[in-house]
């Protein structure tokens, strides 16, 4: 099987590569590779290439910077992810897997939110990758399918487990806040839905997937240190506190809850999540050993 993967230099994105399976036909290309404002660059990848199946792990991620550069979000998470659609429509044959979000969900619920579940997202990230998601379905329908996940994180980039621990180490106090309530997500984790959905064709539209658990930017933030600590990573036990949002105000709102109710997920691919603790062990395990 041919794969494309888009936003290969991403956290999802690396972790699809380690975990491609033997005998894929594997191109993956990052932004310097792709433009994903270039309409041309974006079709021509995909009629140049030949991809069976093209997974899209590129998005404008910078949440609150978002906000002000809304034209770049919607480009990047919205537009590019139609042109895609659009190419893979001329591919016989040809599907494409989305990668989506939390954030497209408002936190009201009371439960975990289903594939199903009413979407009303906050702020213009969450409302551009909404525009992503529709996109697929509209362009693709049954050869499209939309994964949401949550808080991902991973070993190397840009994520709140690595700016944590610089932070810790640092030896400073930190305030984080408690009334935020999701579910952190490995990029591993995430990664082998991703190829377990890869090898089932006949499945398609939105699918929800994080790692086992519940857990507050607060709790995230505690498990951190006492794991590093248990690793020798941390010298001292740092010293979190609990906020609440609104003593930390950020440019976009955020859901106040969003977990994902991944059952259909845990049904059609027979998997056993794991919890989000014992993946956040093996990730700091892997910067320790690096």
């Amino acid at each position: 099987m041919k794969v494309l993967v888009t936003g290969a230099a991403g956290q999802v994105g690396r972790a699809l590569i380690r975990l491609a399976p033997e005998g894929t036909e594997l191109t993956a290309l990052d932004r310097k590779q792709l433009d994903l404002v270039n309409e041309t660059a974006v079709k021509s990848a995909i009629t140049d290439l030949k991809p069976d199946l093209v997974f899209n792990a590129a998005a404008y991620t910078a949440v609150d910077k978002a906000e002000t550069d809304v034209a770049a979000a919607q480009t990047v998470n919205g537009d590019a992810v139609r042109w895609l659609a659009e190419a893979v429509a001329l591919r016989p044959g040809g599907r494409l897997v989305h990668i989506s979000t939390d954030f497209v969900f408002d936190g009201t619920s009371p439960i975990p939110y289903k594939p199903a579940s009413p979407t009303s997202p906050l702020s213009v990230y969450g409302r551009t990758k909404l525009a992503g998601e529709q996109a697929v379905a509209q362009v693709l329908g049954q050869r499209g399918l939309v994964v949401r996940t949550s808080w991902v994180y991973d070993a190397v980039g840009r994520n709140f487990l690595n700016t944590m621990l610089r932070m810790m180490r640092d030896g400073k106090p930190l305030r984080v806040v408690a009334d935020q309530i999701g579910t952190p997500t490995a990029a591993h984790s995430i990664a082998a839905v991703l190829w377990g959905f890869a090898g089932r064709p006949d499945l398609a539209g939105v699918w929800h997937w994080s790692d086992a658990g519940v857990a507050s930017w607060y709790d995230f933030a505690v498990a951190i240190g006492e794991e590093a600590r248990s690793l020798g990573m941390l010298s001292n036990g740092p010293s979190v506190s609990a906020i609440a949002s609104a003593e930390y105000p950020m440019p976009a709102r955020r859901p106040p809850f969003s977990v994902l109710d991944k059952c259909a997920t845990i049904e059609a691919l027979k998997l056993d999540p794991v919890y989000w603790r014992v993946n956040l062990r093996q990730v700091l395990k892997e910067i320790a050993g690096a």
